[in-house]
């Protein structure tokens, strides 16, 4: 399964590291700093997850909300995603218990994906992490349009917000060395406007100005690269996985008693499902299996978010969302494997 988020090093992984060229390297009195990843351990990293949500490791010092999403919809404590958040700075994952975010017994259902040590992506991995953050703040957008357009400007104001709060900060230093202009101040200002007067016409320009200004910084990627099926397949993955893990801690009992986190999950996989449309013929043509399996899936994935204003019964259950979402991820890569197989002969 496709998995490029922050993880945490095997022992083998870390054998390669210690003997490679990277200087910044976890110390005791600083357990949190980043290990740099070469080609070499990000290949032991990627390989090292065998299924969805499986083995990789989420870094609470650094993880964005939809990340910690995760541990909130597996253990069903509500708001943990914040709570973890403002616990921090972590030295070890047992500190989760230890500052009283979690009890024992929580902890010991998500110890094994729980980490406090970030991996330097580099290659194709950073390039697949820099598009699917950007995905996701392309995925708050477009529901915030959809809700916008509902007349619904404070359940879109937070969508609009979250890019800003939860992921630029996240992505702001691939954005400097890509050499994309600044657009954070373009986020804040339709926030405030928003919230302030959401019947502005300045809104509408406002938020044309906010796509077009991630869209551009999408477009720091070169074009050849944005259309290769094997890229935008780990980039739709990566979408798919935070928007499992925002459906899960939406729903508790058959309902849907967490709004924000619905429209979220909602947005990622509207996205996801635009990126594969982009890419369908040419996973028809490498796998025609595969791309049926995937299509699909998408099919039945939108039919979970019937709209923007979620219904009053959940249409799907977290687990049968999973399933979808596993199904794309292993069909997904079955065509990256072939890819790769075709390109090495």
């Amino acid at each position: 399964m496709i998995k490029l988020r922050y993880v945490c090093l095997t022992a083998a992984a870390a054998l390669i590291v210690s003997l490679s060229s990277c200087t910044s390297k976890p110390t005791a009195e600083n357990p949190s700093a980043p290990v740099v990843s070469t080609p070499a351990t990000e290949a032991v990293s990627n390989n090292s997850h065998s299924g969805h949500g499986s083995k990789e490791k989420i870094n609470i010092n650094t993880a964005i909300l939809s990340e910690l999403d995760k541990f909130e919809a597996k253990l069903g404590v509500p708001a943990l995603s914040n709570k973890i958040q403002a616990g921090r700075p972590y030295g070890s994952p047992e500190d989760l218990v230890t500052k009283k975010i979690i009890t024992q017994e929580q902890f010991d259902q998500i110890k094994d994906q729980v980490g406090v040590q970030e991996v330097a992506l580099t290659g194709e991995a950073k390039d697949v992490d820099y598009m699917s953050k950007l995905g996701l703040m392309k995925g708050h957008l477009l529901v915030a349009r959809e809700l916008l357009d509902q007349n619904q400007p404070k359940q879109a104001e937070p969508h609009i917000g979250h890019p800003v709060e939860e992921i630029y900060v996240d992505v702001e230093d691939q954005l400097n060395e890509r050499k994309v202009k600044e657009f954070k101040t373009t986020l804040v200002s339709l926030q405030d406007l928003v919230k302030s007067s959401p019947k502005d016409s300045k809104v509408k320009t406002n938020f044309t100005s906010s796509v077009q200004a991630v869209d551009g910084a999408i477009a720091a990627l070169p074009e050849a690269q944005r259309s290769k099926p094997g890229f935008v397949l780990q980039v739709i993955n990566e979408l798919l996985d935070s928007a499992n893990s925002e459906y899960g801690a939406a729903i508790a009992n058959g309902k849907i008693t967490a709004p924000i986190e619905y429209q979220d999950s909602r947005g990622f996989v509207v996205y996801a499902n635009d990126l594969y449309k982009g890419i369908s013929s040419q996973v028809a043509q490498a796998d025609p299996e595969a791309h049926k399996a995937i299509d699909a899936s998408f099919a039945e994935l939108i039919k979970v978010w019937p709209s923007a204003i979620p219904p009053a019964k959940a249409v799907k259950t977290p687990s049968d969302v999973t399933k979808l979402v596993k199904t794309i991820e292993e069909n997904s890569q079955k065509v990256v494997d072939k890819s790769n197989t075709q390109a090495q002969r």
